[in-house]
């Protein structure tokens, strides 16, 4: 994608954060990681917002995943999205630990590095654990959004999954 204007503070220092979110999920760990595996399945819970471009999906170690969209704001403002991951360790049921950046119209937003854990519980249940260790590189005003909005995308994410894992 090429770099094009972005209102995004790019001077100020860079500011680190530790997300760990849980959710107990209705689904032993092999069908939650199915989820992450199964190209049909996880475009029904992975989403860019936006109008969606170019998705691409290599689930194996050294694979990733690139995820472009074009997000138009009320006042007509279009942003380029694009989310490029890779795979780092995959751990069939147990284990997944990838790397990926987030970029607004050519200006990397924020790197990070995601593990995410299933650990079995009774009734056939999973316990996820996400655990995102993100750097923040350009920030938009003040950098105080940043980390509420990436926390809240993970959340909606999960919920997203849960609802896949629901109807399966």
């Amino acid at each position: 994608m090429p770099a094009t204007t972005s209102a995004a503070d790019v001077t100020a220092p860079p500011s680190h954060a530790t997300i760990e979110l849980e959710r107990r999920l209705d689904a032993p760990p092999a069908s939650v990681f199915a989820a992450f595996a199964d190209e049909q399945l996880r475009r029904r819970w992975v989403r860019m917002p936006g109008r969606v471009g170019e998705i691409a999906h290599d689930f194996r170690v050294g694979g990733g995943e690139r995820l472009e969209a074009a997000f138009t704001h009320p006042d007509g403002r279009v942003e380029q999205l694009l989310s490029a991951s890779r795979y780092h360790e995959i751990a069939p049921d147990r284990r997944l630990v990838y790397s990926y950046d987030s970029a607004v119209d050519g200006v990397v937003r924020w790197v990070s590095l995601v593990t995410v854990t299933l650990a079995p519980e009774p009734d056939d249940r999973t316990l996820l654990t996400w655990t995102e260790q993100v750097s923040f590189l350009a920030f938009t005003g003040d950098g105080s959004a940043e980390l509420p909005h990436l926390r809240g995308a993970i959340a909606l994410r999960l919920n997203g999954l849960a609802q896949v894992l629901a109807a399966a």
